[in-house]
C-alpha cells in the first residue's frame, strides 16, 4: 500500500512464490468468526496462543477511535515523506469522525466523501504499537474481520480499502521503503470480488521483490462477496518452520505464501528482524486502481465505508504449544483451481490478469518450470479430462507442453496439451485434454516442457472433469 500493488509489469521482471498451511485450530476459529453477525468480538485465543492485541470497536456511534491504541494519519503523506501517501491516491485523510468513526454496533466505519469541488476525503488509521512480530521459534497471526466499501461497477472507480503492515523502522524515516518490509493482509480495487495479498521488500523498481508490484497472490471471497458481506483477513508470520514462511489466508484458508528461501538473506532479515504495525485505511485512485481503470471520476460514488469487527494480535511461543497444523491442500478437483495458488514452483511468477474480471495468472513459463498444488481430491468416480486457462504470446515457432504429473515431478504425465501463441499474453482460452482415470487424493504438478528456452505459456487456472 505504500506503493502500488499488483500492477502488471514487464514479463522480464518479476517472479513469486505462493501457498497453503494453515494451523487447524485457528481456521476453525476464523470460520466460526467468518459467520458471526456484523457486531461479532474477536474469537477466543486457541490453545497455545496468547492475545497480545484487540479492538473489537464498541463505543458510542459517531465516537473517535482510542487514540491510547490508534493514530491518525492526516493530510496527503507523512511529514517529510513522500505525496500522496507515495502511491498517487488523491485523498485527503483527516481525523474528522465524517471519515472515521464507531458505528455504535461494535465496528468502525472508515467512510471516504467528496465535496462540492469534487475533492476527497477518507480516513488512515495505525496501531500505535509497533513491536508486532514473532518470537524467536514462534508465530505471530494479525487479523481483521472487514466488510469492503459495498459498492461495485463503476460506482466503485477509484476505491482501495486496506488492511496491512509496515515495518517498524518505517516510523520516522519515511523513505526506507520497501526494504524494511510491508504485509498487504487485504487489499482490493474498483469493488471487484477479490482479495489481495502481498509482501513487499528488497529495493525499487524491480529488485530481489519484484517492486513495485511485490510478491503477491489473490482469491475471491466466497458465499457472499467481499463488498456483500463480512470476512476475516489474516496473515500468519511462522518463525518455527524452516525456512520461515509469511502465510496469508481469506475465512480461515491459506492461499499465498512467502518463504525466506524466496529472496536472499539480508533482504529477508532486513523486511523482518523487526517488529510491525497495522494499519486501517481506505484511499481513493492512485497506483493500483490506475491497474484497473483509474478512477475516481464523476460516476464514482462517496460515502461507502469499509466496516470493521475488529482487528486482533495473536502470538504463539513455539514452544510445543498450540495447534497441530492439517495437511496443505483439500482441493477440490472438480472447482477451478487458481494457478497462484501453488505450494511450490520452479521458474514460476504471478501477475495481473485481465481475465475473469482480474486477479492473477502464473506466468514466465518456460521448459524445465513447474507448480505444485498439493492435496487435490478427486473423489472415487474417475476424472478422465483436464481443463486449464491458458495463453500465449510466445513468437513464432516457440510452443510447448502443459503436463499434469501426480505425487511426483518424475511421475510420467497423466495427460498434456501442447500450446503455440495464443495472439498476447493476456488472450484467453480454455485448452481440454484427455488425462487417464484418476481417483483418490494426489499431489498435482503442472510442469511445462518446450525445445526452446523461451517463455510460452501463462496459466489463469485449471480444473478436472470426469
Amino acid at each position: 500500500m505504500t506503493e502500488t500493488s499488483g500492477i502488471p509489469r514487464p514479463r522480464a521482471l518479476g517472479r513469486a512464490l505462493v501457498a497453503a498451511l494453515a494451523s487447524l485450530g485457528l481456521a476453525a476459529a476464523v470460520a466460526t468468526a467468518a459467520t458471526a453477525p456484523a457486531n461479532a468480538s474477536a474469537p477466543t485465543p486457541p490453545s497455545g496462543w496468547t492475545q497480545v492485541f484487540r479492538d473489537d470497536f464498541d463505543g458510542p456511534a459517531g465516537s473517535g477511535v482510542n487514540t491510547s491504541d490508534w493514530q491518525y494519519d492526516t493530510g496527503t503523506s507523512y511529514p517529510g515523506g513522500a505525496g500522496n501517501w507515495g502511491t498517487g491516491e488523491v485523498e485527503t485523510m483527516t481525523s474528522g469522525t465524517g471519515n472515521v468513526a464507531l458505528d455504535g454496533n461494535g465496528n468502525l466505519l472508515i467512510t471516504p466523501r467528496r465535496d462540492a469541488s469534487g475533492n476527497w476525503t477518507s480516513g488512515r488509521i495505525e496501531t500505535t504499537r509497533t513491536d508486532f512480530q514473532p518470537p524467536a521459534g514462534g508465530k505471530l497471526r494479525v487479523q481483521a474481520r472487514i466488510q469492503m466499501p459495498n459498492v461495485t461497477g463503476a460506482a466503485a472507480k477509484g476505491y482501495w480499502p486496506a488492511f496491512w503492515m509496515l515495518g517498524a523502522p518505517f516510523r520516522g524515516n519515511y523513505w526506507n521503503w520497501p526494504g524494511v518490509g510491508e504485509l498487504d493482509i487485504m487489499e482490493n480495487v474498483q469493488g471487484l470480488n477479490t482479495d489481495w495479498a502481498t509482501m513487499h521488500c528488497g529495493t525499487s523498481p524491480g529488485g530481489p521483490c519484484n517492486e513495485t508490484t511485490g510478491i503477491g497472490g489473490n482469491t475471491p471471497c466466497s458465499g457472499t462477496s467481499c463488498q456483500a458481506g463480512f470476512h476475516t483477513y489474516a496473515v500468519e508470520w511462522d518463525r518455527s518452520t524452516s525456512p520461515e514462511e509469511i502465510r496469508f489466508s481469506l475465512d480461515g484458508v491459506d492461499f499465498h505464501t512467502v518463504r525466506a528461501d524466496q529472496v536472499d538473506a539480508t533482504t529477508w532479515a532486513n523486511a523482518t528482524g523487526h517488529g510491525f504495525f497495522v494499519i486501517l485505511n481506505v484511499a481513493m485512485g492512485g497506483g493500483f486502481p490506475a491497474a484497473f481503470g483509474g478512477g475516481p471520476d464523476s460516476g464514482t460514488e462517496p460515502g461507502h465505508p469499509m466496516a470493521v469487527d475488529y482487528v486482533q494480535v495473536l502470538r504463539s511461543s513455539g514452544d510445543g504449544g498450540g495447534t497441530t497444523p492439517p495437511p496443505r491442500g483439500n482441493r477440490n478437483a472438480y472447482s477451478a483451481i487458481q494457478a497462484e495458488s501453488y505450494d511450490s514452483q520452479s521458474g514460476v511468477g504471478t501477475e495481473s490478469t485481465t481475465d475473469d474480471g482480474g486477479g492473477q495468472d502464473i506466468g514466465y513459463l518456460a521448459g524445465g518450470d513447474w507448480a505444485l498444488y498439493k492435496g487435490v481430491d478427486f473423489g472415487s468416480r474417475p476424472a478422465g479430462q483436464f481443463y486449464a486457462r491458458v495463453a500465449s504470446g510466445a513468437a513464432s515457432g516457440v510452443s510447448g507442453l502443459v503436463e499434469v504429473r501426480l505425487d511426483s515431478r518424475d511421475s510420467a504425465p497423466i495427460g498434456s496439451f501442447a500450446l503455440a501463441g495464443t495472439g498476447g499474453w493476456q488472450s484467453w482460452r480454455t485448452v481440454p485434454a484427455n488425462i487417464g482415470p484418476v481417483t483418490g487424493t494426489h499431489d498435482v504438478y503442472l510442469t511445462f516442457t518446450s525445445g526452446q528456452p523461451a517463455d510460452f505459456v501463462n496459466v489463469n487456472w485449471f480444473d478436472f472433469g470426469h
